[in-house]
């Protein structure tokens, strides 16, 4: 009987609600060196090395690729993309992958960028974020929203 006025007690005590984690913020500018890589997967397809300078909260490097199609001087194409970033976050040092998911058409253009899931290394292991990118009086700037484990 102990045991189920003990289960019984257990079951009607408050959870510990997990704490969430604290959201980051970083900012700043960054270059970008994009070439045309051969060949193209297909026709109306086309492959690009993509490496950035990236400077400000973080200061690093990037390499990766992308993979576009569509019809860009019509309006509509899309992107998607994979790179790898190295550099130092907030003082933290280590490396991490960021994936990217582009579309425009007539409804104008939308992008998603995430810091990939377990690719955080070093001081950045266990990295979690999204990435967004804006061009302003053709200027490339971004902000980085990411969690770290403490």
């Amino acid at each position: 009987m102990t045991e189920v006025l003990l289960a019984i007690a257990l079951f009607f005590i408050p959870a510990q609600a997990k704490e969430s984690p604290v959201v980051h913020h970083a900012q700043g500018t960054f270059t970008v060196d994009v070439k045309p890589l051969t060949p193209a997967p297909a026709e109306g397809l086309a492959r690009f090395s993509i490496n950035k300078q990236i400077h400000g909260d973080l200061e690093a490097t990037t390499q990766g690729e992308m993979l576009t199609g569509g019809d860009p001087k019509q309006g509509m194409a899309g992107y998607v993309a994979i790179e790898q970033v190295t550099g130092t976050l907030a003082g933290r040092q280590g490396s991490f992958a960021l994936q990217h998911m582009a579309t425009m058409d007539a409804n104008g253009p939308q992008m998603t960028v995430i810091v990939v899931p377990g690719s955080g290394t070093d001081e950045l292991k266990g990295i979690a974020g999204k990435f967004l990118i804006k061009i302003e009086n053709g200027k490339h700037l971004y902000e980085l929203d990411y969690t770290l484990p403490e």
